[in-house]
């Protein structure tokens, strides 16, 4: 058994316990988002690095394929993210990424959705990064961007400021406006402003007052 997947055996367990305390509310785009799952229609997730742990949780069992970097962080979010049914393309924006942006746009094509933090591995945080944006393009898929927030939460030592909310927090997960990408190189500018916009009203809507 590797490092990554002992970690997760050992932490799964009282992460996921930890998780089920949460109470959730949805705002913004949800019945957008809805009707895409019902549809069954494929599409890429846009989220900062730092809401991973409440958005693996709220996603979970859908086989949504993540992209995660190469390095021991990614090991360690792939294998956590393996128990909760999440598929992985390896990569990141610096090690990798062409080969993990095409395995997540294989997944698009053959049906499934997939997930890409676009200022990770490494941020700096909330600094946007558009390979999300390309393979949504590439794919032919809309672009689902969304934040999780909650008032009462641990902050991680990390460059991304990882969010762990506290046992039985409210966490609010919010969906930016929902869109559909242009085709060909000269609408991938246009189409990564739009993410930045609409990330930027998910986080405002995800914000909480201290409960």
């Amino acid at each position: 058994m590797s490092r990554a997947a002992l970690v997760s055996t050992v932490g799964g367990p009282p992460l996921a316990l930890l998780s089920r305390s949460w109470r959730v509310e949805l705002v913004g785009a949800v019945a957008e988002w809805r009707a895409l799952e019902a549809a069954r229609r494929p599409y890429v997730l846009l989220a900062w690095h730092e809401a991973m742990l409440p958005l693996l949780w709220h996603h979970r069992g859908t086989g949504m394929t993540i992209v995660v970097s190469e390095g021991r962080e990614g090991r360690y979010l792939a294998a956590y993210a393996k128990r909760l049914g999440y598929r992985e393309s390896r990569g990141s924006s610096s090690r990798g990424g062409v080969r993990a942006m095409l395995g997540a746009v294989r997944a698009l094509r053959a049906g499934g959705t997939a997930a890409f933090t676009p200022d990770g591995p490494r941020g700096p945080r909330q600094v946007f990064k558009g390979g999300g944006v390309l393979a949504a393009q590439r794919a032919g898929v809309p672009i689902v961007p969304v934040h999780a927030h909650a008032a009462r939460a641990w902050r991680a030592g990390s460059w991304d400021r990882l969010l762990i909310p506290k046992p039985f927090a409210l966490v609010r997960i919010a969906y930016g406006g929902i869109f559909e990408p242009g085709q060909g190189p000269d609408t991938i500018k246009v189409d990564e402003e739009r993410a930045k916009q609409e990330l930027a009203e998910a986080v405002r809507k995800a914000e909480l007052s201290p409960e």
